[in-house]
Parts: structure tokens; C-alpha cells; sequence
């Protein structure tokens, strides 16, 4: 039995309310568990030079843990002066798992900001904020909709993401900090809604695992993120 009580198939209780910022264009606050996110979407009617004049948008994300988010107080990175190497990693990460799935041209000549900040941690951050993310992005577009600004959604599909690992020679689902911090195995799935897949971080943290153990975390990541793709839904009201 897993230190939850879950079974090894089963989602950590996933929640995704949106509209928790007035003044953002989207906002959501993700739980997985413990594990506390909230995104909100900035859409600002400018780009980076680089980009300029090439008909087309940005989609780009910032993550950042609050000091208490942990069991002890974090220094701020602002106060140190600079990112650390994992937080400028799932940043990015989170930037291209929305790219995947939005239509840049469509979008305009726009950038969409999103901000990740952990509130509480109990393992999975990277994976709730994609899952949330999106929601936050999809309620971000809407708003660009409704205020007409513009006719077409540049939304291609849904993305989530999930954790995966073997605990104790077992493969399961959505690990929470103690599933994670003993694992033999860690992997984190991005998803589309069509099954494309867009990144697999998968590491053999105290072995090697096996490609039955690999394909079996793989059919764990798709029956988990067919169910965040339908909380996503429901959390728009579609």
C-alpha cells in the first residue's frame, strides 16, 4: 500500500479553480494533494525584439517556489540575485509544453506571460503548474474573445502533465514528496489531449528500470493526464 493509502492507479484529489486573480486575464489555482500552484496569464501587447515583426505571438512562463512553501523557509531568489539551474529548467518547460499546443500565429502580435508560483509543495510542482497553466492560458484566450479582441481561438488542443515512478518495485502514479523522495524510478509526462507526447523526463534514481516498467509508467501518464484533461474541461465549464 502506498504511504497515501492510494491505489497505484489513482490521482492524488486534483482540483483547478479558476478566476482566484481579478486582475489577471486567467488565473488558477491547481492542487494536487498538498501541492498548491497558482498560474496566472498576462497577456501584454508586446514581444521580445527577436520577435518583432514576424506575425506571430509567445507563449513563456516564470516559476518560482514562495519561501514556506517546503517544511523549511527558502531563501527568495530575488534576494540571491539569480535563478537557480532547476527553477530556469521548469520554467522552460512549462513554456513549451503551452507552445505545443497553441497557434502562435493565430495569436497575434501578442505575448501571453505565465506565472507559476508554488504556494505548497508535496511533490509534482512542475507537473500541477503545466496542468494548470493551461487552464489559466485557456481562460486568459477566452477573455481576448470576449473583449473582441480577437475572432479565433489559437488553442490546438489540451496539454497536462503527471508524474510517474517505481516505488518499491511497483509502477505509480502522480508521486507525492515521500512516493518521490525514495523512488527507484522518477519520470514526468507531458501530454496532449490527441495522446502526442510533448517531453518525457524519465531518470533511474536508485537502478535502472526495466521497458516493461517504462511502458507500464507509460499507460500510468495517459489514464492520469485523460483525467486532468477532464477537470481541465470542467474547470472552463466545457
Amino acid at each position: 500500500m502506498r504511504p497515501s493509502n492510494r491505489a497505484p492507479d489513482q490521482l492524488r484529489v486534483v482540483t483547478l479553480e479558476t478566476g482566484v486573480n481579478r486582475h489577471a486575464e486567467g488565473s488558477c489555482l491547481v492542487s494536487f494533494g498538498h501541492t498548491k500552484v497558482l498560474v496566472t496569464a498576462t497577456v501584454e501587447e508586446s514581444l521580445p525584439g527577436w520577435l518583432r515583426g514576424k506575425g506571430q505571438g509567445w507563449v513563456t512562463a516564470e516559476y518560482g517556489m514562495l519561501p514556506r512553501a517546503t517544511h523549511t523557509r527558502g531563501r527568495r531568489e530575488a534576494a540571491a540575485g539569480k535563478q537557480s539551474g532547476r527553477t530556469q529548467e521548469i520554467q522552460r518547460l512549462i513554456g513549451r509544453s503551452l507552445r505545443a499546443v497553441v497557434d502562435l500565429k493565430a495569436l497575434g502580435e501578442r505575448q501571453v506571460v505565465l506565472d507559476c508560483d508554488v504556494l505548497q509543495a508535496d511533490g509534482g510542482t512542475r507537473t500541477a503548474a503545466i496542468t494548470g497553466a493551461w487552464v489559466a492560458l485557456a481562460s486568459a484566450l477566452q477573455h481576448l474573445r470576449d473583449e473582441g479582441v480577437m475572432t479565433v481561438d489559437p488553442m490546438l488542443d489540451q496539454v497536462a502533465a503527471v508524474s510517474c515512478g517505481v516505488c518499491a518495485d511497483v509502477p505509480v502514479l502522480d508521486l507525492d514528496y515521500e512516493e518521490d523522495s525514495s523512488a527507484e524510478a522518477d519520470s514526468n509526462f507531458v501530454l496532449t489531449g490527441a495522446g502526442d507526447i510533448v517531453e518525457i523526463q524519465a531518470t533511474g534514481e536508485k537502478r535502472g528500470f526495466t521497458r516493461p516498467e517504462f511502458d507500464r509508467l507509460f499507460q500510468l501518464a495517459e489514464t492520469g493526464c485523460a483525467d486532468l484533461f477532464a477537470l481541465q474541461r470542467a474547470a472552463l465549464g466545457r
